[in-house]
């Protein structure tokens, strides 16, 4: 863990306290264990789990800078990445992890119990069912989605919950730049703005990173998201 630290302090000038390095020690363990029972992530041994979840997670703070999320929903969690290293990290935001598996939203409740984490709604659904409910619908001041699909459909899930003045964010792989290109029109139909994109380096990983940060500057019309399957079927 302690690699993980300074790396986290170096790139992202992430200070770990000790209970938030417990924390991900308890995280790392039960990920491990769960992961021999049923497939929850294809990364399976302690230093990747380190560097392709926990750092890369952390690696969202480039996005915000010294103005963290008081609001954070993260769609198509998984295994609850970035949502929950973030979490450790910011104890005082309020987080909903959005996964459609039930094996993968029974492990995230796992987790929370655990450690002990407050403010978190884990919710077993869609993204697009989601984005249609009144209590979450534009009401995060950030909405995050890490390898979970195409620009143009993640715009469709994640701008609806994003609040107006709100930022989507997408962790991305080296598509990352032509896809936030091509998802323009996208963005602007459901009141988004692309802002920027960030390219992300994680040690030893030779692949390219970013971070494509959408603002959300005026209101999804009501029709998106559309109902489950459809963003992906006839992306905007």
């Amino acid at each position: 863990m302690e690699k993980l630290v300074q790396h986290a302090q170096e790139l992202f000038h992430v200070h770990l306290t000790g209970r938030q390095v417990m924390a991900l020690v308890t995280y790392e363990r039960e990920l491990l264990d769960w992961n021999r029972k049923f497939n929850l992530t294809a990364i399976r041994d302690t230093e990747a789990i380190r560097t392709k979840h926990f750092l890369d997670s952390f690696s969202c703070v480039l996005a915000w800078g010294a103005n963290p999320p008081h609001r954070l929903v993260d769609v198509g969690t998984g295994a609850g990445f970035p949502g929950l290293p973030l979490k450790i990290l910011y104890p005082q935001m309020k987080l909903t992890l959005v996964e459609s598996v039930g094996k993968k939203a029974m492990f995230c409740e796992h987790i929370v119990r655990m450690i002990g984490l407050d403010n978190v709604e884990v919710i077993k659904t869609r993204a697009e069912d989601i984005g249609q409910k009144p209590d979450h619908r534009e009401k995060y001041d950030w909405a995050v989605a890490r390898a979970v699909a195409d620009m143009k459909v993640l715009a469709e899930y994640l701008l609806p919950l994003t609040k107006v003045g709100g930022t989507m964010l997408a962790q991305k792989g080296e598509s990352g730049p032509a896809e936030a290109q091509s998802a323009e029109k996208a963005m602007k139909l459901l009141g988004g703005k692309l802002r920027q994109v960030i390219p992300v380096n994680l040690p030893g990983v030779p692949d390219d990173r970013y971070l494509v940060l959408v603002d959300k500057s005026a209101a999804t019309p009501p029709k998106y998201p559309r109902k489950a399957g459809m963003a992906a079927k006839q992306p905007l």
